[in-house]
């Protein structure tokens, strides 16, 4: 009954055939690799095409939609794009998205609360850093009575939302097929390099916060890695963007936005206060990130469910 499939017994760990990993077992390591860069050509060229009809269909269904609308329905969009692009290179390598970073019955479970604490821990000491080297100052209670709710629980969502775009976007597939093909660390930093250069289109945003950027992305990739999924990464954050925007009110990688829930203000030097930017493009935030980094490293485990395979190797090289 099975003699007609060689690939029977190599799974990802459901009843799907993992159709890596047959190729990595009965191919050669270069016709491997080369398939696996291939696939990455398809999933970007799925993600581009998707994206220039979406955005071409959405700005003739909402021509006068406000900046906020636009800002929603565009991370909404993107995120969609890139899961169906997923969804359709599960497809062609007989996975899940799930193996992508994303499995579904950890939503909004365990991880991804504790990455919520972790986020709004990391944003809070980084705040009390910049209080307490004097160029952080609070003003007051900006907003009273249903406002601190209502504006809590929108940014909440909003930012769940953003968290959920760019990890899964920049942490999801591309992670996992770099991985396949170069081995984690080289697709983390490339991963993570495009993450902070892609930073540098916002406004006011400078190299220090694009490279915190940068490195915010890797200490992500770690996690993922550790956790053997996306949700810690998501919660981490989305409570991030949360504690920047809403609850102490300063810019978040340049961008202010109203609603927040204290008047705050920043002053010195624009290398230590973050400027304009925000506290993102301060060397405290830096301080920051590679204290978590170490936290996450000494206190995650590694879960059953690894980020993926290491490339396979090539003739001559040893393991």
């Amino acid at each position: 009954m099975y003699a007609c499939e060689p690939w029977k017994g190599i799974s990802s760990g459901s009843d799907k055939i993992d159709y890596v990993k047959f190729e990595r077992d009965k191919l050669p390591a270069h016709v491997a690799r080369l398939h696996t860069f291939l696939r990455l050509l398809l999933f970007l060229a799925v993600v581009a095409s998707g994206s220039f009809v979406s955005d071409h269909a959405l700005d003739r269904l909402f021509p006068h939609a406000s900046a906020t609308s636009r800002f929603l329905i565009r991370d909404l969009n993107d995120f969609l794009t890139v899961l169906l692009a997923s969804w359709f290179m599960a497809r062609v390598e007989h996975r899940r998205v799930s193996d992508y970073g994303l499995p579904w019955r950890r939503m909004f479970r365990r991880d991804f609360w504790f990455g919520i604490l972790a986020g709004f821990a990391a944003v809070s000491a980084l705040v009390g850093a910049l209080t307490v080297s004097r160029v952080f100052s609070f003003k007051g209670v900006a907003l009273h009575g249903a406002e601190i709710m209502k504006w809590a629980v929108i940014y909440f969502l909003v930012f769940i939302l953003v968290a959920v775009r760019e990890e899964f976007r920049s942490r999801g597939y591309i992670l996992t097929n770099l991985t396949e093909l170069l081995g984690f660390w080289p697709a983390a930093l490339a991963t993570s390099l495009l993450f902070g250069i892609a930073h540098l289109g916002n406004r006011n945003e400078s190299w220090i916060g694009a490279s915190n950027a940068a490195l915010f992305g890797l200490v992500m990739c770690v996690a993922r890695k550790r956790t053997g999924s996306l949700w810690l990464p998501i919660g981490v954050h989305a409570a991030f963007d949360w504690g920047e925007t809403y609850f102490y009110g300063v810019a978040d990688s340049g961008a202010t936005s109203p609603g927040h829930l204290f008047n705050t203000a920043g002053s010195g030097v624009d290398w230590l206060s973050g400027g304009v930017v925000g506290p993102e493009g301060s060397v405290l935030c830096t301080l920051v990130l590679v204290i978590m980094w170490t936290l996450i490293a000494w206190k995650l485990h590694p879960r059953s469910q690894p980020l993926p395979l290491d490339p396979p190797q090539l003739p001559g090289q040893s393991m």
